[in-house]
């Protein structure tokens, strides 16, 4: 026998135990896997819900594709000296494109900004939101410079047009963060869900009560214009909202589904700091100091495809008009277009 041949010999049974090992390994990750799916699968279909009001889909597949557009604006009204002025600047929209695949509601998505691979948009936005029939919320992180806007001045609420001033772009810089969450007492038979991610279906009009909590951090600097004789600015809120609000599900014929819901909060807790020039200022409030979150969407099934629109506006006003209020507006439009299978 050669030394080759007595060599495989010895080789022989560590090949046999590996292949062996392997097919452990093999049949041990599809068990895994199918312990996963089934667990997966039954929590997915074992929801606590009426069956005549609100189902799952009946696949466990879906691909969705998204268009999005955002935009924010800010207005602030006060005195300036011994002249009333009132501002309002507006960011740049931002266009983004989303590809999304989920199976039983595990979800995996991809974003793009197609101005920011251009080099046409230099703001910086993330949303994050889950929404369930119990519970859910939105959570909005933007950074934007990319404002623009004018100025009025005025006396006892009349504004003279011919002092209008046009703001430069680079004049304010905005840092946000809003965390709105809900909490729907009718959730056996209304379904956020069914109008936003499209992980059940409405099958009959419902609409529920809610509770709501909202948060809003916010970071908000102007730069000292010689042409308007302000100060340079820097405000810093930190506001705490509670409150109530309700929503609806109307299941109209063809397979429509119209979502209007409306949760406005009262803050209750702040935590606002106010500079001009790095000089400590006292912040007056005006009660009430609100957040509103507001939802709307229209969607239209046919056979295993889906599309529609919807929309989630969030507004907060804080301060005092006679010294200085200010008031956001965050909104944000999708459309999209999917495929259950």
């Amino acid at each position: 026998m050669s030394k080759k041949s007595l060599l495989l010999l010895l080789l022989l049974p560590m090949f046999m135990a590996t292949d062996a090992v392997g097919q452990d390994v093999v049949s041990l990750s599809k068990k895994a896997l199918s312990l996963a799916d089934s667990l997966l699968k039954k929590k997915y279909y074992s929801s606590d819900i009426d069956s005549n009001y609100i189902v799952r889909p009946s696949t466990r597949f879906t691909l969705k594709a998204r268009g999005n557009l955002s935009g924010a604006t800010v207005v602030a009204t006060g005195m300036v000296g011994s002249r009333q002025f009132r501002a309002e600047e507006w960011a740049d929209f931002k266009h983004t494109i989303n590809f999304s695949g989920s199976y039983m509601g595990l979800s995996l998505g991809l974003s793009m900004n197609p101005g920011l691979l251009l080099g046409h948009y230099k703001d910086y936005e993330l949303n994050i939101n889950s929404y369930g029939n119990k519970f859910g919320f939105d959570v909005v992180y933007q950074q934007a410079k990319n404002f623009k806007g004018w100025m009025d001045f005025g006396v006892n609420g009349e504004w003279i047009r011919d002092d209008r001033i046009d703001l430069p772009r680079d004049m304010l810089t905005l840092r946000t963060l809003n965390v709105n969450a809900y909490y729907a007492f009718n959730n056996r038979r209304f379904s956020y869900p069914a109008a936003f991610s499209q992980s059940y279906i409405q099958v009959r009009s419902a609409g529920s009560f809610m509770i709501a909590a909202s948060y809003q951090g916010q970071s908000v600097e102007t730069k000292a214009l010689e042409s308007i004789g302000n100060r340079s600015a820097r405000l810093q809120v930190g506001n705490l909202a509670a409150g109530a609000g309700y929503g609806y599900n109307f299941v109209l014929p063809h397979s429509w589904l119209l979502h209007i819901s409306a949760l406005p909060t009262i803050i209750f807790f702040s935590h606002n700091r106010f500079y001009l020039d790095d000089e400590r200022q006292t912040m007056h409030n005006h009660f009430p100091e609100v957040i509103i979150t507001g939802r709307g969407a229209f969607v239209h099934s046919f056979d295993n495809y889906f599309l529609g629109l919807s929309m989630v506006y969030n507004f907060s006003r804080i301060g005092d008009v006679d010294r200085l209020e200010i008031m956001n507006s965050k909104w944000r439009a999708r459309a999209f277009l999917g495929i259950r299978f």
